[in-house]
């Protein structure tokens, strides 16, 4: 069965966003590589930056699916959980030839020149770190952590690590400064 022509082009436009950013992502290209006509474009999308917002929101369901299926897992200790979140992220991004983080690339994108973009991407980031903190504040009471730790103050830390590791991923297409991050920051955290 063929899937809803939205869909398909919030799928395809992740791809294209991914690979040549928000400036250089030509419409007739995503609706000449998925068959579309462009009045189907306008019809589900008010313009090219309603368009890429709504494929923001879907890239964050992804990302919310990812937190649900690691974080949610209570029999594994939260840090090990908090690091399964990270691992599958740096799985998903080798599957797409470490194109790196979208949030990340549209953040450094636009975020100087274009306010939505920045708000919308600010508060997506402020979403995971929240989750993270969470758990993160679970394996501090129960003694992973140390008593004094601020659980928001180490998400947002990783979360923004991760994400110089993910632009440095980007640029090399290899895994290596993911892996070294995530080996840092958790034997650095740890008790």
């Amino acid at each position: 069965m063929k899937r809803p022509t939205k869909e398909r082009l919030l799928e395809g436009g992740l791809a294209m966003l991914l690979k040549h950013g928000y400036n250089d992502l030509a419409i007739q290209e995503l609706l000449v590589v998925h068959g579309i006509p462009k009045g189907s474009f306008y019809h589900h999308f008010r313009s090219k930056e309603d368009f890429a917002h709504q494929v923001i929101d879907r890239y964050m369901q992804e990302v919310h699916a990812g937190l649900d299926a690691c974080l949610g897992d209570a029999g594994r200790p939260p840090l090990e959980r908090v690091r399964a979140f990270f691992e599958l992220s740096r799985e998903k991004y080798r599957g797409e030839g470490y194109m790196g983080c979208l949030l990340g690339s549209l953040g450094q994108e636009l975020s100087g020149v274009n306010d939505a973009f920045r708000f919308k991407i600010e508060g997506c980031f402020s979403e995971i770190t929240a989750r993270v903190a969470v758990c993160l504040e679970e394996a501090r009471h129960l003694g992973a952590l140390p008593r004094e730790s601020d659980a928001q103050h180490m998400a947002v830390l990783l979360l923004d690590c991760w994400e110089g590791a993910a632009l440095r991923s980007r640029l090399r297409r290899d895994p290596k400064p993911l892996n070294a991050m995530l080996d840092f920051y958790f034997r650095s955290v740890v008790r």
